[in-house]
C-alpha cells in the first residue's frame, strides 16, 4: 500500500463531521420540497374545485327547497280538511330531514376520523427513510454481513 492510497483514505473526524451535516442537510430539505410540492398540488386542486362546490351548493340547496316544498305538500293533503295539515306536513318532513342528517353525519364523521390528514407519499417516504437509517446504523455498529 503506498502512500497516496492511504492518503485517500485518511480523514480527519471534523471532515466526517462536516460531510454528514451536509448529507443531512440535503436528505432534509428534500423532504421538505416534497412536502411542499404535495402541499402545492393539493392547493392548486382545491382552487378550482372551490367555485364549482359552492355553485353545487347552491344549486343543490335550491332543488332541496323546492323538493321539500313538494313533499310537505303531499304530506298536508293526507292530512286534508284539518286546520293543521301544512303544520303536520312541515314537522313530518323536518323530522325525515332531521334523521336522513343524522345518519349522514355519523358516516361522514366515520369517514373522517378513518383518514389520515397529513399527505401520505411524504410520510411513507420518511418511514422508508427512518427503516433504511436504522439498517445502516446497525449494519455500521455491528460490522457488515458477508
Amino acid at each position: 500500500m503506498n502512500n497516496e492510497t492511504f492518503a485517500n483514505h485518511t480523514r480527519s473526524l471534523s471532515e466526517i463531521a462536516s460531510e454528514m451535516k451536509e448529507e443531512l442537510k440535503q436528505f432534509l430539505n428534500t423532504r421538505l420540497q416534497m412536502l411542499k410540492s404535495e402541499l402545492h398540488e393539493t392547493v392548486a386542486g382545491v382552487r378550482v374545485a372551490l367555485p364549482l362546490a359552492v355553485l353545487a351548493l347552491v344549486m343543490i340547496g335550491t332543488a332541496f327547497l323546492l323538493f321539500s316544498a313538494a313533499i310537505v305538500t303531499l304530506v298536508a293533503s293526507a292530512f286534508a280538511g284539518n286546520p293543521y295539515a301544512w303544520f303536520l306536513g312541515l314537522i313530518i318532513v323536518a323530522v325525515l330531514w332531521v334523521i336522513c342528517a343524522a345518519v349522514a353525519g355519523f358516516f361522514a364523521y366515520n369517514e373522517f376520523r378513518s383518514k389520515a390528514i397529513f399527505p401520505k407519499r411524504t410520510v411513507e417516504v420518511l418511514k422508508a427513510d427512518k427503516n433504511w437509517i436504522e439498517s445502516e446504523a446497525r449494519t455500521t455498529t455491528y460490522g457488515r454481513a458477508a
